[in-house]
């Protein structure tokens, strides 16, 4: 279904807008991990942080912000907590003395390898029934759409 211009969303219905389809995609796998954040004493800001962490580590927590799609503010205080936790730790660049650098922790490394299962879990539910051709294609399609929106280079 192509969108024209003049068409408004209660003619597209919401089952055919990919922007409310995905925030609910995102809200159930959310959903399906809050237990096992719960139990670790994780927020949402704080499994991010740790996942792209545990990928990435000693990035800017500029871009730190942008990977786990929050605010600085509220990334701030992720770490914060996460920091009094001794699961991440920042660092001054050596390049830039205005920037830091956060790394994630052997405490925050395990608190992660708790949780990766749990969301490797639901990650495969969403998946379920889906062939592995079409997810290739899915995640081709969304990392396009992702290139055609973002800001950052990455």
């Amino acid at each position: 279904m192509t969108l024209k211009s003049a068409e408004h969303l209660k003619e597209m219905g919401l089952d055919n807008f990919a922007p409310y389809l995905m925030n609910r995609i995102i809200g159930r796998y959310n959903k399906a991990l809050q237990a096992e954040m719960l139990g670790l004493g994780l927020t949402t800001s704080q499994m991010r942080s740790l996942a792209i962490l545990s990928v990435t580590d000693g990035i800017m927590i500029r871009d730190l912000a942008v990977y786990a799609v929050v605010q600085q503010s509220t990334l701030s205080r992720a770490l914060d907590t996460l920091e009094q936790n001794d699961m991440v730790r920042r660092e001054n660049d050596l390049q830039d003395s205005r920037a830091t650098r956060v790394f994630i922790t052997e405490a925050g490394r395990e608190t992660y390898d708790r949780l990766w299962p749990h969301m490797s879990a639901a990650y495969e539910a969403m998946f379920k029934g889906v062939g592995e051709s079409e997810k290739q294609v899915f995640v081709a399609t969304l990392q396009k759409m992702l290139r055609n929106i973002r800001k950052h280079n990455f």
